[in-house]
């Protein structure tokens, strides 16, 4: 298919008749843009143009020298720069219960001493198991935002308590977890639906890594490395918040190397929201991933940064101030000087495969804009040997496309649904060669 004659041509996309198809979300920011006769005209960088401007014409150049180079671009601009494994780095069993949820999983809880002080910095790993499973299995993995217990009401599951943010209606109260919020985000994370499908669920609370506050940094790993200043004044290419948690996905990859339950081989790494962010962001990095999937990333994740249509970089960096490297500020209201976008991190994960998801309510987090860094990144995998998004318009709500670059636009608001979850196991079944 010759993506360039599609309706939303390669690298130089104008945006002037369409419109809006989506509910505008109320609670925003006074001019906020959801019109898309508004969105900018513009022109992405191209991922398969060196930077000393000559083409990529072979899948040797991308890997050599291609790939290392946007990787750089993301680390100086964007994410800010990571440190690697710690050679301290170990893992202390703390539970496992062969029988849990009524006999259905092997329930394991991990705590990994991030710098190897069991006073330091640590996160505590959940994993369910199919009880039943001849050999190691394959897994999903992703980071939850209230605390390991909220996933699942198992009585069994250690209560955090880290450093959460008041919600006294999900039980968190003086920023504590109380009894009151085991399961309450049980609706994001179907365990027994995972489980059955012949996969493995892990989860860290996020927090656990770094507090989600501008000062958080203190209470998580980057307080421990030689970049953290007292006053917080880092570096303008330090890893900021988003950074350090897809950090700490890395180190779970690193415990499962150790777990001969796991299938450390088929792991799929899932994200929603801000961790859809880090979920991209830390499947850039690591190559162990074997899938990458994005749950509303929006603007910092999946979103093209220069359609400048509902959450913006200068919004994000002012409500977030602590999630991105220092660099990034420079672009507020600034997009065009930006030497890369989105697609080019959704073309970092190729050829492994990638499912980027929308919701048709999450405005803010412009859907179109998600569906077109897939689009975008297509060629590089196309280079590489695979068939990427297959195909060059949006799809209609509630139909999924895509090759081993997968994309949806669901019904409803920002959330993970079971709807979702049943396109990310399918996914999961044919890139894994599972029989269903």
């Amino acid at each position: 298919m010759n993506l360039a004659a599609c309706h939303f041509p390669l690298f130089v996309i104008t945006f002037s008749a369409l419109l809006a198809t989506v509910p505008i979300a109320n609670a925003q920011p006074a001019g906020t843009n959801y019109d898309e006769s508004k969105v900018p005209k513009f022109t992405l960088p191209d991922p398969l143009i060196l930077a000393n401007g000559k083409p990529v014409t072979d899948a040797a150049t991308w890997t050599s020298t291609r790939r290392p180079e946007i990787l750089k671009l993301f680390q100086s601009h964007e994410y800010g720069k990571s440190p690697g494994r710690p050679a301290n780095l170990r893992f202390e069993t703390r539970s496992v219960d062969n029988s849990a949820l009524e006999g259905k999983a092997v329930r394991k809880q991990i705590s990994a001493l991030l710098t190897g002080d069991p006073n330091g910095p640590r996160m505590e790993i959940l994993i369910y198991l199919p009880k039943q499973a001849n050999g190691p299995v394959p897994a999903f993995l992703g980071l939850n935002f209230s605390g390991n217990h909220s996933i699942h009401s198992d009585p069994g599951i250690r209560l955090s308590t880290r450093w959460m943010r008041p919600n006294a209606e999900a039980g968190i109260v003086n920023n504590q977890a109380t009894e009151a919020s085991r399961g309450s985000s049980s609706s994001r994370w179907p365990v027994e639906k995972i489980l059955a499908r012949g996969y493995g669920l892990a989860t860290v609370y996020y927090g656990d890594i770094e507090p989600d506050f501008a000062e958080g940094w203190k209470m998580g790993i980057r307080s421990v490395y030689p970049s953290a200043k007292q006053d917080g004044d880092f570096a303008a290419d330090d890893w900021g918040a988003i950074g350090a948690w897809a950090w700490g996905l890395s180190r779970v990859l690193d415990y499962f190397e150790t777990d001969t339950r796991i299938d450390q081989n088929r792991i799929a790494l899932l994200g929603h929201s801000r961790l859809g962010k880090t979920s991209l962001w830390a499947g850039a990095q690591d190559e162990r991933f074997g899938i990458v999937i994005s749950n509303n990333s929006g603007c910092g994740g999946a979103a093209l940064n220069r359609r400048h249509f509902g959450e913006t970089v200068q919004r994000i960096n002012t409500s977030f101030p602590h999630w991105f490297c220092q660099n990034f500020k420079l672009y507020n209201e600034n997009e065009d000087a930006l030497p890369l976008d989105q697609h080019m991190l959704i073309a970092l994960v190729a050829p492994r495969p990638v499912y980027v998801a929308s919701a048709e309510e999450d405005q803010w987090a412009d859907p179109r804009g998600e569906f077109l860094s897939a689009l975008n990144a297509d060629p590089v995998y196309r280079l590489l040997g695979k068939e990427g998004l297959g195909v060059g318009e949006m799809p209609r709500v509630n139909t999924p496309v895509g090759t081993t670059i997968g994309y949806h636009i669901r019904t409803g608001k920002h959330d993970v649904t079971d709807y979702d979850w049943d396109h990310y196991l399918s996914f999961a079944d044919r890139h894994f060669e599972r029989a269903k």
